[in-house]
């Protein structure tokens, strides 16, 4: 009869596995998707400046432009062309054809986006000022009572850790 062998997989694996899920759990900074253009999207029936105005852009926020790809594009321009509608020469084109078209605002700074083919002298052009993102807010001093440090502890570390395990469980039997 011959042996089944299983294979067994030691600390060091459980270990690694343990702790990509303590940093998957990690806190993480929030980056919002916004829509050009809200529910009408990107055409030429919006005022791209008041859409704008009132949003706060942070360094790590996307800018996601959906239109018709047949007609328009997205292209990002110098201030210069941006104001004087050349769209000959982008500084980007961001169009990939599907007119669903994702722009990632990694650098502070100001862009300035355009649509070619003559829709930028209707108005289909936004500039976008994109800031450094503003420091977390300042937790609540933590009152030195006992239940207060054990609902902590249950809420901060016992749940995460719950969650943890039960990760670190699931891959064990995937891989058994």
């Amino acid at each position: 009869m011959e042996a089944v062998r299983r294979r067994s997989f030691g600390w060091p694996t459980m270990a690694v596995v343990l702790a990509c899920a303590l940093l998957v759990m990690l806190p993480q900074v929030y980056s919002i998707r916004y829509i050009v253009g809200s529910r009408f999207g990107w055409t030429n029936s919006v005022n791209y400046t008041n859409w704008a105005k009132d949003k706060h852009f942070y360094n790590g926020d996307w800018l996601f432009f959906v239109y018709d790809r047949n007609q328009m594009n997205v292209l990002e321009l110098n201030k210069t062309d941006y104001e004087s509608c050349n769209t000959d020469h982008p500084l980007h084109n961001w169009t990939t054809g599907a007119g669903r078209d994702v722009v990632p605002l990694n650098v502070t700074k100001t862009y300035y986006f355009a649509s070619g083919k003559g829709y930028c002298y209707g108005g289909m052009k936004v500039a976008i000022h994109v800031e450094k993102a503003p420091p977390p807010p300042k937790a609540a001093p933590v009152r030195s009572s006992s239940t207060n440090l054990l609902n902590s502890f249950k809420g901060q570390i016992m749940i995460p850790a719950l969650f943890a395990t039960a990760a670190v469980w699931d891959a064990f039997l995937l891989l058994w």
